[in-house]
């Protein structure tokens, strides 16, 4: 994971290295588009993310071998990956670069997947961006709220939840700290783990197990997104109840997920790719929040753990795995 620090001093030295050309090619040729992806390429969100942003853009007149060249560097999670892939980017000089989530944000200028931006140091408002970076927020960090509901109503015998994370993440502590102001009416202790690499998250697990009466939830992290094929193997393997915020996470066994549906992000980001392509600045683009939600339950994995679903919350659900 990428300290705050790191961050901006890796933002801040790879922009003043940035040609002025990459920015003002003309028109007529082929402009080029860097996008660092912080999952693997073998990643299924990743590549359908991929795909809607390709599709978005052709729709806007914008096509891969015909006027259009897009570079991916894929798992760009942690600050060596991070040199490695913008220096890899930079030598092409791009016209745009899409940046998905804050480890990747090294020289941006559309993101997507980033919560609380303004607070982070990425932008100066929301509004108005400022400099060469605008983009689409994640979650805030108030949503902590909604999943501990969300989390009583598929789980009522949870009553301490688990909410694991690398403190580098500055939202992810934001999100546990607004989740435990939000618990005591739902009569839930909240409870963090941190978590700084894969020892300490086996460990975590392990303790998890010990108890009765036990849930996890994962908010956005680079580090735990990278790990999640592991952290549920161990849910299953523990029969832990686990909430997080992509859909693939249920599909792949997690128990409920809610947050923005990400393809439409990527859609989304690929109108301002469009209008950055064709001369308007990032500064003058404001940073837009999400404007679709999606609940996905997976009914198999509730099974397993014994769990039945209420109704109401059923009828709720954008989709249900069966």
């Amino acid at each position: 994971m990428i300290a705050r620090r790191e961050f901006i001093t890796l933002l801040g030295g790879a922009a003043a290295a940035w040609p002025l050309a990459a920015r003002a090619q003309q028109a007529g040729m082929v402009r080029w588009i860097g996008v660092l992806m912080i999952s693997p390429d073998s990643d299924l969100l990743g590549r359908e993310r991929a795909a809607v942003f390709e599709e978005s853009l052709a729709k806007l007149g914008w096509t891969v071998g015909r006027n259009l060249s897009i570079d991916y560097r894929w798992g760009v999670s942690d600050l060596k990956k991070a040199r490695l892939a913008v220096g890899q980017i930079m030598r092409l000089t791009p016209n745009v670069i899409l940046a998905n989530g804050g480890p990747a944000l090294t020289v941006p200028i559309v993101f997507t997947g980033v919560s609380e931006p303004v607070e982070r140091g990425f932008v100066a408002s929301l509004a108005h961006p400022g400099g060469n970076t605008t983009g689409f927020a994640n979650l805030e960090a108030t949503v902590a709220g909604k999943w501990l509901e969300l989390f009583r109503e598929i789980a009522p015998r949870a009553r301490r939840v688990t909410v694991m994370f690398n403190p580098a993440s500055s939202f992810a502590e934001q999100f546990f700290r607004a989740a435990v102001a939000a618990a005591p009416p739902l009569a839930i202790e909240v409870v963090a783990a941190r978590i700084h690499d894969a020892a300490e998250m086996d460990a975590a697990m392990r303790a998890l197990t010990r108890e009765s009466g036990v849930g996890l939830m994962l908010p956005p992290d680079g580090f735990t997104q990278a790990y999640s094929r592991e952290i549920l193997d161990l849910t299953r393997r523990h029969h832990l109840p686990v909430m997080a915020q992509t859909k693939p996470f249920v599909v792949q066994g997690g128990l409920i997920s809610y947050g923005p549906e990400n393809l439409d992000t990527y859609r989304r980001a690929a109108s301002y790719v469009d209008r950055i392509l064709r001369g308007e600045k990032p500064a003058d683009l404001p940073v837009q929040a999400p404007t679709k939600y999606e609940l996905v339950i997976n009914l198999k994995t509730a099974k397993a753990l014994g769990l039945e679903v209420p109704p109401p919350l059923l009828a709720r659900a954008d989709e249900v795995i069966e």
